[in-house]
């Protein structure tokens, strides 16, 4: 019974993905193990169910039939494991999670830590890393990513919100210098800036008449870590570009000024990203949920928070 279902699993996913190369990425087999369970199927069947060349791949009409019900009776066996795991009083089991470090640290770990205490038999396995991570080949059952996101067969995504950028800088370095109002005034001043992979992230910025133009900018220093920025224009090093739910932060305490709100070009949407499933388990659509929740209100600029 075991080896029949999982042959069932391979067929059914080998013509989702329409290639038994993807299907083998997916399930992180051998494309020749692929090959293998179909023949298996198809023999233990009496039928043949695809038809392969070396370029294409097709559903024979005993093919299509037996997808088609396939589908179904695996849809059914789902919605058995999610009536069981909605049915347990608690949420409980191991649920892994990918964040990024600042963002993570300031508006997310927050939510799961409280998530935590009030479901204690859920264990909660939380990386803090700005690494792009795999999220099936590395067993995550949600990651939070901010940016735009490819297309893809296998995984799912619900917005949390959007991250604006603004220039910031320390009181003390205004006073000496000067605030801007535009992206003119920007020149001459000492600047603060992002690298990413070893690029320097430029300043398109949203200027006071409604067009979004490339500040002339020159770096005294660049830092590949967002919290780093941060601290350099508290300590007075110049202005600085960071995402508005870390400016505003400072900007209640003092140690920082709102020197141009919400001014980047493009803003960049947050995302929870799980891997696709009919139907998803109940720890991880409660995770969802929570972020869902309570994100917006934490990103949210002072005069946009409800």
């Amino acid at each position: 019974m075991k080896d029949s279902l999982e042959g069932v699993t391979t067929f059914v996913r080998v013509v989702e993905t329409g290639s038994f190369a993807l299907a083998a990425e997916q399930m992180q087999v051998t494309r020749s193990a692929i090959g293998k369970a179909i023949v298996r199927l198809e023999k233990r069947l009496g039928v043949r169910l695809i038809n392969r060349t070396t370029r294409s791949q097709s559903l024979t009409e005993d093919g299509q039939i037996y997808y088609d019900r396939c589908v179904r009776a695996l849809a059914e066996l789902e919605a058995a494991e999610a009536d069981l795991d909605a049915g347990r009083r608690e949420p409980q089991g191991r649920l892994r999670v990918s964040v990024p470090q600042v963002f993570g640290h300031r508006c997310l770990v927050p939510v799961l830590r409280n998530l935590a205490q009030r479901h204690p038999r859920l264990r909660f396995e939380i990386s803090i890393t700005d690494r792009f991570v795999d999220i099936v080949e590395e067993g995550f059952d949600l990651v939070v990513r901010i940016g735009s996101l490819g297309d893809s067969a296998t995984l799912s995504a619900r917005k949390l919100g959007v991250q604006h950028g603004s220039i910031g800088a320390a009181p003390d370095y205004i006073a000496r210098h000067g605030q801007p109002s535009c992206v003119a005034d920007l020149d001459g001043h000492s600047v603060v800036a992002l690298m990413k992979a070893g690029v320097l992230q430029t300043w398109d910025v949203l200027d006071v008449d409604g067009t979004v133009r490339r500040a002339n900018v020159e770096p005294q220093v660049t830092f590949d870590d967002l919290q780093a920025v941060a601290d350099a224009a508290i300590s007075g090093l110049g202005l600085a570009w960071l995402p508005s739910w870390l400016l505003n932060s400072y900007v209640r305490s003092g140690q920082l000024v709102a020197v141009m709100e919400n001014c980047f070009r493009p803003v960049q949407e947050i995302h929870a990203v799980w891997p696709t499933s009919r139907y998803l388990p109940v720890k991880t659509r409660l995770a969802i949920d929570a972020l869902v929740a309570e994100i917006p209100a934490l990103i949210a600029s002072p005069g946009e928070a409800r």
